[in-house]
Order: structure tokens, then sequence, then C-alpha cells
């Protein structure tokens, strides 16, 4: 039996490789040409060690010297004595240029649609099946694409799980006057073909131990759209919210494919907040702040995924620290209009 294995590393790469039922971790990783920093492979010097974020092993021998109890139990683990026992998420904190064989390819992807999905907001759907390397990512991560008929290049989360016939998902905010905007509204063609550097980042779904809480500014929602049909597939037993923020209610987009998350999850709550002057609108007003419940989250500690502008994450770690609520896990992808185009 072969399992799927992803190492992401601080700067934000990811590889993926197969690694073999009950195979040492480090012995996989350098049969594929993945060189971790290894020293005793003895598990006692720690060189070698990593966070599993999701997935299932064993370890052989870990020497309480080079990881504690409490290091144990947070997952962290010593590649040389690791033994995978399904598909699994390893986490590496240095960049990758410390291994070898773990800079990404680009892919093409050849345009198959565009569907605007509110007036400020466009689908690109891409097909990179037919690219020589195959792309793989986690839920969450990042693409940066090529805008063609220029040298430019934007940043865009999946909007989609993985798939095996790699049909792919971005989520676009159409800018007054943007690069990838301005294609998007005038030349793109289905056919075009888009160059993909992927996968990119490091926000992406650990493997689920508590309630979790996605908040999404604009098309931040992007990232969790991916995270959610992860989730659908595969289940999850713990309870989901998703904030949505945005300005006006029109930006709201995608509350079909949100509505099927509520019936496929049995722990779902959405919570859509508007915070400009929108006389149509009758939901909740303000900012995602406004709506937490402190209390709750202190009896319930729960992990806190954020993806949107750069004062959102903010406003939402200065909540946080007002709150002293520090139990669960807050992890956060922020984002500006004019770089990265989100």
């Amino acid at each position: 039996m072969m399992h799927k294995v992803a190492f992401s590393f601080a700067d934000g790469k990811t590889v993926f490789f197969p690694v073999e039922q009950n195979e040492i971790l480090i012995d996989a990783a350098m049969r594929n040409g993945i060189k971790i920093p290894l020293d005793c492979r003895e598990g006692v010097c720690a060189t070698c060690q990593g966070r599993c974020e999701s997935g299932s092993y064993t370890q052989d021998y870990v020497d309480d010297e080079a990881l504690s109890a409490q290091d144990l139990a947070q997952g962290k683990v010593l590649t040389c004595q690791t033994r995978v026992q399904s598909d699994a998420t390893f986490y590496f904190d240095f960049a990758s240029t410390l291994c070898s064989q773990t800079e990404s390819s680009p892919v093409t992807g050849v345009v198959t649609g565009v569907e605007q999905v509110s007036p400020t907001t466009a689908i690109l759907h891409l097909d990179a099946g037919q690219s020589a390397v195959p792309l793989d990512f986690l839920p969450g991560q990042y693409a940066r694409l090529s805008i063609p008929g220029t040298s430019s290049t934007r940043a865009y989360s999946f909007a989609n799980r993985p798939s095996p016939t790699n049909q792919l998902q971005f989520l676009i905010r159409l800018l007054p006057d943007g690069a990838m905007s301005n294609y998007i509204r005038t030349q793109c063609r289905v056919g075009d073909e888009i160059n993909i550097e992927a996968p990119l980042g490091t926000f992406y779904l650990r493997q689920p131990a508590r309630p979790l809480i996605f908040v999404a500014g604009g098309t931040g929602l992007s990232a969790f759209l991916g995270m959610l049909d992860q989730l659908s597939e595969t289940g999850c037993d713990q309870p989901i919210s998703l904030y949505y923020g945005v300005r006006s209610a029109t930006d709201l987009c995608e509350l079909e494919r949100i509505a099927r998350y509520e019936q496929r999850l049995g722990q779902f709550r959405f919570v859509p907040v508007v915070s400009g002057d929108d006389n149509d609108w009758d939901g909740k007003r303000g900012y995602v702040t406004d709506h937490f419940d402190a209390t709750a989250l202190s009896n319930a500690p729960s992990d806190i995924y954020v993806c949107g502008p750069p004062p959102m994450v903010e406003s939402i770690k200065t909540w946080l620290s007002e709150q002293a609520l520090h139990q669960g896990q807050l992890y956060y992808e922020k984002f500006t209009d004019s770089s990265t185009e989100v």
C-alpha cells in the first residue's frame, strides 16, 4: 500500500511524494530526492524533526532528550523514526532550500471558462490535466498564475480541493484596473494557456482536532472553498463555523455552494457579515469580531483560520489577545489587492 505524503516548509514550498505502508519516513523522502537535515538516525539528536499536521504514524524510538512529552503531544516527530500509516502532511520549520529537489516546476493550465459570481468577483476555471508535470496541493494553499500577454503574475488561493484530473478553480476579485482583472474582463478566452507555479504557502488545512472557525475576507473565501470541499469529501466530526466578511451584500458569492456544505457537514454554521452601508441587507453588520462569542471560545477552544486583507487579520489577532484566548491555534494568510490579488 502506498500513501501520499506532503512536506511543507517555512518558506511556503510544499513537495509531495509516495511512501510505502510502514516505511521509515526519511528513507522514503531520500528515495524521492528530498534530503532532510540528518545526523544520528537513532532518534537521539532531533536534527530531522518535523511536525505532523495530518495523518497517522508511529515512531520506533524517540529519546526524551530529543522530544519531550509535550512535543510528542503536539505532533512533533523524528523523521528517522517515523513510520507512516496513512496519507499525511508534515511541516518543517526551515526553508526548503536546505533540501534538494524541492523546487516547484511550472505547470500549464488551459482556460475552460470564466464564471462571474458577483459584480466584483469571477471564478477562473483551468484544466491542468494535460501538463507533463502533475500538480498537487493542500487545501488552502495558493498558486502564482501568469497573465497571458504580459510578464506579470498574480497569486490566488485554490478554490477547490485537489482532483485526479487537475481541474482547478480560482476566485478572483475584479479590480477597476488590475492586470489580471483586465485580462479576465476583456481578453480571456477558452483555450488560453496560463502558467501555474504551485503549490505555495503554509496556509492549509490541518487535521481537525478541535472545533474549526474559518474567517474569510472578500475573495479570501477561495481558500475555504477548497478546505470545505475536502472536509465534505472526507467528513469531519468537529463543528465548523464560516464567517464571511464583505463590504456590500452584492460582494457575497458562492452562496449556493456554501449551502451544499451545510447539507453535507452535520455541524456547519455560516455567518455572513456586511461592514458597509447596505439598505437591502438585513443580516449581521459590522466586523467579524463583533459576532465572535468569547465565552463559547473560552469553553470550547477552537482552531481559527483567517484569510483576508491585513487589517482583518490584525483585528482578529488583537481581539484574541484582548480576550486572552490562547488555547487554540491561529493560522492566517494576508493578502493585498495591489500585490497579489488573492
